[in-house]
C-alpha cells in the first residue's frame, strides 16, 4: 500500500509519528476508565498509559504532543489519581522538551478542572498540511491536506485474533485524507470493522468506510502490516 499511496506518516503502537512536523499523535486515552473496572488494578490502566507513553517520547524525541481528545473518560466526575496521571503524562512531555496540546472530545467535559495546559478544538501540524481533532463533531474551520482524528477505537479481526488498527483514506479528487486511529488505552476494545459499514460510525469526518486501508503495528517485530482496503480486505479476513 505505502508504495502505491503518499504515506506522511510513520505508525507506532496505538500512535503515529508525523517527521515532517516532528509531532506525535496519540487518541482517546481516557484516563480514568479503570475505575469503572471492577479489577483493582486493571491491565492497561494508567500506568500503562504513562509508561508507553514515555517509550515512545524516548523512541520518537518529538516537538510536539498532541492528544486527539478523549483524555479523560467520565463526563461528570474525575476518579482519584486521575490528576496524578495527567501530571505525570505532562511532566513526561516536557521531561522530553516537547510541547503538550489537547483537543478536547467528547468524553473531556471536566478536563479543565484537570488540565491547564494548551487546547484547541482543532490543531495544525508544523507541517502546515495536517490538522488535529477528535473527530466527533462536524469537520472543523481549518482546511487540511489531511485529518487526524480518534472517537472511533478502530480494531480489525485477523485469524480469529482482534487487533488495534489504525484505518486510512488516502483522499483525493478534492477530498482529503483521513487518518483514524486506536484508542491508546489498552482499556478500550475497539469496534471491529471487518463487517462495519459507513453508517456505523459516528464521527462526520469519516466518509465511505471502504476507501479505508486499515494498519496494524506489530509490537514484537515494530514493524506495520497494511491490508488492501476495506472493499477488498473484508473478503479476505
Amino acid at each position: 500500500m505505502t508504495d502505491a499511496v503518499d504515506v506522511p506518516f510513520e505508525l507506532d503502537d496505538r500512535a503515529v509519528y508525523f517527521p515532517r512536523a516532528e509531532t506525535l499523535v496519540l487518541a482517546d486515552l481516557h484516563l480514568g476508565r479503570g475505575a469503572a473496572s471492577r479489577v483493582e488494578a486493571p491491565i492497561g490502566g494508567e500506568e500503562d498509559v504513562g509508561d508507553r507513553l514515555e517509550a515512545l517520547l524516548a523512541t520518537r524525541n518529538p516537538d510536539t504532543v498532541v492528544v486527539a481528545g478523549d483524555l479523560l473518560h467520565s463526563f461528570s466526575r474525575v476518579p482519584r489519581g486521575v490528576e496524578r496521571s495527567i501530571t505525570r503524562l505532562a511532566d513526561s512531555v516536557e521531561a522530553a522538551d516537547a510541547s503538550l496540546v489537547v483537543t478536547p472530545g467528547n468524553h473531556d467535559t471536566m478536563l479543565e478542572s484537570v488540565f491547564d495546559g494548551e487546547t484547541a478544538p482543532a490543531y495544525r501540524l508544523a507541517d502546515g498540511e495536517t490538522v488535529v481533532c477528535h473527530g466527533h463533531e462536524s469537520p472543523p474551520e481549518e482546511d487540511a491536506t489531511r485529518y487526524v482524528i480518534g472517537h472511533e477505537h478502530p480494531a480489525i479481526e485477523v485469524d480469529g485474533r482482534k487487533r488495534p488498527c489504525a484505518l486510512y483514506d488516502p483522499g483525493g479528487d478534492g477530498r482529503a485524507a483521513t487518518l483514524l486511529l486506536p484508542a491508546f488505552t489498552r482499556l478500550a476494545g475497539g469496534r471491529t470493522v471487518n463487517r462495519l459499514r459507513s453508517s456505523d460510525l459516528q464521527s462526520p469526518l469519516v466518509g465511505a468506510l471502504d476507501d479505508y486501508y486499515p494498519a496494524v503495528y506489530d509490537r514484537s517485530s515494530a514493524e506495520t502490516l497494511w491490508f488492501p482496503p476495506l472493499s477488498e480486505s473484508r473478503r479476505l479476513l
